[in-house]
């Protein structure tokens, strides 16, 4: 429960500072340039459960999500977003999220709704050694190929 309310006034404190710090919503480059060969390491809202994820320049995405090591983890950015897909073609997963930054806090949402998916922090490089752990899959950088996921290709 300590825990809890530790996190609790972090976010408070967070909002708090946001306001007097405008948030910047970065294009697909800015996101490029800010994630590519470093890791984002956060919290997911709602759930508070953790993600580290560095971010190879090939594409891949090596670390965890809420606890789980990603074995097939791929990253892509679009004119105004990042997208993350998972798995073969025949059944891909795709999430795509808007990233604004306040300082070094960065805001993730869900694109199209806009909800505040998670917060995070850059760590500069592989910190954690991510790459050397568990990242032998190739990226093929087709999100348009998840199944109803078409549009993307469109935006």
């Amino acid at each position: 429960m300590v825990g809890l309310a530790r996190i609790a006034t972090a976010v408070l404190g967070l909002l708090a500072a946001s306001q007097a710090m405008a948030a910047e919503r970065l294009t697909g480059d800015q996101i490029k340039q800010l994630f590519e060969g470093n890791t984002v390491s956060g919290r997911y809202s709602g759930s508070n459960l953790p993600f580290s994820e560095y971010h190879h320049p090939d594409g891949r995405a090596s670390g965890h999500n809420r606890h789980v090591t990603n074995t097939d983890a791929c990253w892509i950015t679009t004119p105004d977003a990042v997208c993350y897909y998972y798995g073969p073609q025949e059944t891909r997963r795709t999430y795509c999220f808007t990233i604004e930054t306040s300082g070094d806090l960065i805001v993730i949402r869900n694109r199209p709704s806009g909800r505040i998916n998670g917060l995070a922090r850059i760590e500069k490089g592989d910190p954690n050694n991510y790459a050397a752990k568990k990242s032998d899959w190739v990226c093929d950088g087709l999100i348009s190929q998840a199944p109803g996921g078409s549009w993307l290709a469109r935006r």
